[in-house]
């Protein structure tokens, strides 16, 4: 493949990186400087860095029956939106020290959706919001049966409240096109269950 981008992680000098805040998440304030297009190196900046990490998310899908998992949960960053802040989502968690990728898409489809025994297909691994952010989301398409689904779940240790809904995938396509989806990890990954469902459907039977 031909090299396209300019740059790479060795033109970038950090001078500095201060914790500023430590909680559920945290924050860092870097102070670093980068090599520039047109030859030599910009001044020193400061940048604040939501420090998030590895996620997974994966979307349930019933090719045999042609039906959709989604789950729904209230979202605070969400709020103040006409949608509301409740969100139609795929399944995720966030990585942890020393697991996998699978790992993390097992635990979580327990968790938040009662259902294991799936198989996964990896779709892509993106960066959420690269300006401000270093959380990385892997997504994948979780196989499955779906019949007989449904249903509250999520850790109360937590405070989740979540609401796996099984559908028909013209359902989930229709809230696609009506917005009704609208975070990334949710758009993508039917996005992908559009142009690839011909060929899941092919491989099953």
């Amino acid at each position: 493949m031909k090299k396209i981008k300019s740059f790479g992680e060795r033109d970038v000098e950090l001078v500095s990186r201060e914790v500023v805040y430590n909680g559920f998440f945290s924050m860092e304030k870097l102070h670093l400087r980068h090599r520039l297009f047109e030859g030599g190196w910009s001044q020193t900046f400061t940048r604040e860095l939501f420090v998030r990490g590895r996620a997974v998310g994966v979307l349930l899908y019933d090719p045999e029956r042609e039906l959709v998992g989604m789950i729904e949960q209230f979202r605070v960053g969400a709020m103040g939106l006409p949608q509301g802040p409740w969100q139609l989502e795929v399944v995720a968690g966030i990585v942890e020290t020393g697991e996998t990728s699978e790992n993390v898409a097992n635990r979580e489809l327990i968790e938040e959706a009662g259902i294991d025994h799936v198989k996964l297909l990896p779709i892509c691994e993106y960066l959420v919001s690269p300006g401000g952010t270093n959380e990385r989301l892997e997504l994948f398409c979780g196989l499955g049966d779906l019949r007989d689904k449904g249903g509250n779940f999520g850790l109360v240790s937590e405070n989740e409240d979540i609401l796996l809904h099984i559908m028909s995938e013209r359902d989930a396509f229709d809230a696609l096109a009506a917005g009704e989806c609208n975070n990334a990890a949710t758009i993508i990954c039917l996005q992908w269950l559009k142009l690839n469902r011909d060929k899941l459907q092919t491989e099953r039977s």
